[in-house]
């Protein structure tokens, strides 16, 4: 879901790397995880879904401010809350901030295994964070006291 717009479209790409994990059963090294093999090819299949559907997506995307959230703000709101704020993002934002944030890529790999850009990718990715700060400042306004400056963490991996 978290590469996804919809369940539909989760479910397609899940179909589609179940489909390939049957069909590379065969490659799988069992001196390694079963799990690390099954994600990377999750993955890899999102990514590839990406491409194709969305590569062309040229949403207008604007530059918003940047608003900053209390640890305990985040800690008060469920990952479901978080993912579906997430999924509200286009596709290209969506993308990258999963790769980088939930799956611990870094700007430069985002950027090879997507064929782009590091400054594109690293633009993408400071955008997705402005919209989805945003998009939860809006959505939980009672969680905000009236000083809109307060300091969020970003831990880099």
């Amino acid at each position: 879901m978290r590469y996804s717009a919809n369940t539909e479209e989760a479910e397609e790409v899940l179909n589609e790397s179940f489909l390939k994990v049957f069909q590379r059963l065969h490659q799988y090294d069992a001196s390694h995880p079963f799990k690390a093999w099954l994600r990377s090819i999750l993955i890899n299949t999102a990514i590839s879904y990406y491409r194709k559907y969305h590569k062309l997506d040229t949403t207008a995307l604007e530059a918003g401010q940047d608003v900053a959230f209390e640890d305990d703000v985040i800690g008060q709101i469920s990952a479901d809350e978080i993912l579906a704020l997430v999924q509200q993002l286009p596709p290209a934002y969506r993308t990258v901030f999963s790769m980088h944030v939930v799956d611990g890529y870094s700007l430069r790999e985002i950027a090879e295994v997507l064929q782009s850009n590091e400054a594109t990718i690293r633009s993408h990715f400071l955008r997705s964070r402005q919209r989805l700060q945003q998009a939860i400042k809006s959505a939980y306004p009672h969680l905000f006291p009236s000083d809109p400056a307060i300091p969020i963490r970003y831990y880099e991996n």
